[in-house]
């Protein structure tokens, strides 16, 4: 069965930081790109990041880009979003899916619209 499951989130003040985790099990995850999504309350969701299979090329949207930081670790089982510098705007349910092997802004908008199999995801607000 595949599964990515997240964790890491929590609650958090202005320009803090936090780091997010992407487990994933069921799938060879290390060949594909894992990208984080985020949905905040009453807005839809939007890509965050984006990471490719080897790890070499990374995405990021305009809103978290120089703040937020995606890896995988050596086995490619498990995806991370580090991130710094955080604001009140952060605040927002997280997920994380796989995109099929390359990262861009058209491809994570594409999976925004195409996938309905999102999982629990982890919650983060950043408040004062």
């Amino acid at each position: 069965q595949v599964q990515l499951v997240e964790s890491g989130g929590d609650l958090v003040h202005p320009g803090g930081s936090l780091r997010l985790s992407c487990t994933t099990s069921g799938f060879p995850s290390k060949y594909f790109a894992i990208a984080w999504f985020r949905q905040a309350p009453g807005k839809e969701r939007e890509g965050v990041s984006c990471i490719t299979p080897n790890g070499q090329n990374t995405f990021y949207s305009v809103a978290v880009q120089g703040r937020f930081t995606t890896s995988r670790d050596n086995f490619g089982n498990t995806v991370y979003l580090q991130m710094n510098s955080l604001r009140p705007e952060d605040t927002a349910d997280y997920h994380c899916h796989s995109v099929g092997t390359e990262c861009s802004e058209t491809i994570l908008r594409g999976a925004v619209l195409a996938f309905n199999d999102w999982g629990q995801g982890t919650q983060v607000t950043v408040s004062s």
